[in-house]
């Protein structure tokens, strides 16, 4: 009788000890599971790219901090094929614009993988600063000298350019460098990412949502009076990242991102 409580307390420590280990895995699964991702951008008025780092502080919420940067752009840029060379450029353009952004967020699981091949259901929202970045556009403008003799000169476009025919082509995208500027704003986006990665360390996700850029005075993007302060667009990214795991850092390198998984 005494062997067998001897025995009984044994197998009960071992099994205490075996459940404490699994509840210990279970945690290291959840709350060690902080992301690391980059995005490729496809918005209604430009493209970009993105980085992303993703803090977990409770079984479904997680803090976001991120970077996103690309070009603005109008619904009345048309692209125009020179006569004269083989390039293009948009008539009555006035500045290159890209912005540069950064900001806090929240990320909130809505429904979880059921297996590593399932697909996890997000939505997320961020806001912060943005900075507009703005540089002038110079043309190669053809002006009559004589009935069979023009001249070339590089200038901004203005009134002066009646016809896309006046222009021979864009200049060095270099030229007007020099002259850029910054109107720095406010941005709010949200929306819905869609989490279909078969290996539980590696991200790959599909991404849609809205966003918002905001500044205190109209960019000069195009000749007239169509541009804008407000910049509100759709957006789809492609998200692709790694899980930080501190209990084993070697799968926290980015070249595992598009590893293929070996067979066992």
């Amino acid at each position: 009788m005494k062997k067998l409580l001897i025995l009984a307390v044994i197998i009960s420590f071992g099994a205490i000890s075996l459940y404490a280990q699994g509840e210990l895995n279970q945690q290291q699964k959840v709350f060690f599971r902080n992301e690391k991702s980059f995005a490729i951008l496809l918005n209604t008025d430009g493209v970009g790219v993105s980085y992303r780092g993703a803090k977990r502080i409770d079984y479904r919420n997680k803090n976001l901090f991120e970077i996103d940067a690309g070009n603005l752009k109008l619904n009345k840029e048309y692209k125009q094929a020179s006569i004269y060379t083989q390039g293009s450029f948009i008539f009555g353009k006035l500045n290159s614009t890209f912005f540069l952004r950064s900001g806090f967020g929240r990320q909130h699981e809505l429904f979880k993988k059921t297996d590593l091949g399932g697909i996890a259901v997000r939505y997320f929202y961020s806001a912060g600063p943005v900075f507009a970045i703005y540089k002038p556009i110079y043309y190669r403008v053809l002006h009559l000298l004589s009935a069979n003799e023009y001249e070339l000169k590089e200038e901004k476009f203005d009134a002066s350019i009646a016809s896309p025919l006046d222009i021979y082509s864009k200049a060095s995208f270099a030229k007007g460098l020099n002259e850029t500027k910054v109107m720095p704003g406010l941005y709010a986006k949200g929306g819905f990412n869609f989490e279909y990665s078969k290996e539980d360390k590696i991200i790959h996700a599909i991404e849609f949502g809205a966003q918002l850029n905001a500044f205190p005075k109209k960019i000069p993007i195009m000749a007239g009076s169509n541009n804008k302060s407000l910049f509100f667009s759709l957006f789809v990214s492609y998200r692709f990242g790694i899980i930080l795991d501190p209990l084993d850092p070697e799968s926290n390198k980015l070249s595992n991102i598009f590893r293929r998984k070996k067979n066992n």
